[in-house]
């Protein structure tokens, strides 16, 4: 498996600002953040993570899309946390994609590596440092939500496992031109958010404008396509952050010459709430 991994840095002051990396757009239906937005002047920092950075490239916008917030984090060797989410509410999966690490769940201790993922529930304990003797950063994509409890249904349990133990199910009729490896199985509605890997082989399409109620972040993990977002098709690639809000129209043509892939997020298995300021039932 290949990865996209920023680097950071800044561009030559020769570039012209309306080159590849200006051409970040954000209207009413979504957003997209190209690769070269992410530089070293807009990344941010967090309590308690030693010797890390991260780029903020989805947050919850009252408005827009609300469910769920997405990081590129940047560890170097030896950094990370003992305390990397005071929220009791947060649930997370990270996904890594660089780099090596040890993550702390509970009393469980896993080796993370590019590939690997991992979903911790709201009030767990867990640590995360990166590998000390490693020669290259940790990199990983942390998604957090607030999770929705509901009345008689247990919190879902956490788990590491690495995507190439998840096989791809290939979508009906599509000769397995484009599959998804679902991490959760998507009857248990103990889970209220989806993070999955979506891959098309050369050619392979979305051969209808998706339009439904899920909120959507999606991370381009390798490739290229052209993708259809509300109204426009908009061409993507490799580290590249396409956000949609509900009910945007979605679909897209994957360009080849290698596979193209994305991270995806979306919310799933609850009513939408109708008192956005009440408790979650």
């Amino acid at each position: 498996m290949t990865y996209w991994v920023p680097r950071g840095g800044l561009p030559p002051q020769t570039d012209l600002t309306t080159g590849r990396s200006g051409r970040a757009v954000f209207t009413e239906a979504y957003a997209v953040l190209p690769r070269g937005t992410m530089t070293d002047i807009v990344a941010s920092r967090l309590p308690y993570w030693d010797d890390t950075r991260l780029w903020v490239i989805a947050r919850p916008l009252s408005g827009f899309a609300e469910t769920f917030s997405w990081y590129v984090v940047e560890v170097a060797p030896g950094g990370g946390s003992e305390r990397p989410d005071d929220d009791p509410d947060a649930e997370s999966v990270l996904f890594v994609v660089g780099g090596r690490a040890t993550l702390t769940v509970g009393d469980d201790i896993h080796a993370l590596e590019p590939g690997s993922y991992a979903f911790v529930p709201p009030g767990t304990t867990w640590t995360l440092r990166s590998d000390a003797a490693g020669t290259e950063p940790l990199t990983f994509h942390w998604i957090r939500k607030a999770y929705e409890r509901v009345d008689g249904i247990d919190v879902p349990e956490p788990f590491v496992v690495h995507e190439d133990d998840v096989a791809a199910e290939p979508m009906p009729d599509t000769d397995g031109a484009w599959g998804t490896q679902r991490f959760v199985d998507p009857l248990d509605v103990r889970h209220d958010m989806h993070v999955n890997i979506v891959g098309f082989e050369p050619g392979g399409a979305i051969p209808f404008p998706e339009t439904h109620v899920m909120e959507h972040g999606l991370y381009v993990l390798e490739g290229k396509a052209v993708y259809l977002l509300n109204q426009d098709w908009v061409e993507v690639e490799a580290g590249d952050f396409m956000w949609l809000r509900a009910f945007c129209p979605q679909a897209c043509y994957a360009g080849g010459p290698g596979r193209f892939r994305y991270l995806l997020y979306k919310d799933v298995n609850r009513h939408p709430r109708l008192h956005p300021k009440s408790a979650p039932m």
